[in-house]
């Protein structure tokens, strides 16, 4: 079965850094294109970053345009979040967003989540 498992979270000072990662199985990961999303408290769920199937094309917020770096490995099965110059409203559970095309359809997979908090 399809699953996507992040890891990296944690809490960091302003002006650190943290790399997210994202292992995802059970479907053809080097042909799926792959995102992540933030939720911060009281807030909706926003893109943060998304990168076509062969890594070459990626978006950013406007928010995170220049601090953040998103990036894949096909040959490990893993999209990173790398984050730099964090700031108190990075703080937000980091979601990985599959769009894998499976049984002739299109489906969206979430993975479970993971934490980072910015604060001092």
């Amino acid at each position: 079965q399809v699953q996507l498992v992040e890891s990296g979270g944690g809490l960091v000072q302003p002006g650190g850094s943290l790399r997210l990662s994202c292992a995802a199985s059970g479907f053809m990961f080097s042909t799926t294109y792959m995102a992540w999303y933030r939720q911060a408290p009281g807030k909706e769920r926003e893109l943060v970053a998304d990168i076509s199937r062969s890594g070459v094309a990626t978006n950013y917020a406007d928010s995170v345009r220049g601090r953040f770096t998103v990036s894949r490995d096909n040959a490990k099965n893993t999209v990173y979040l790398q984050m730099n110059s964090l700031k108190p409203e990075d703080t937000a559970v980091y979601y990985c967003w599959a769009r894998v095309f499976i049984n002739l359809s299109i489906q969206i997979y979430w993975g479970q989540g993971t934490q980072v908090t910015v604060s001092s």
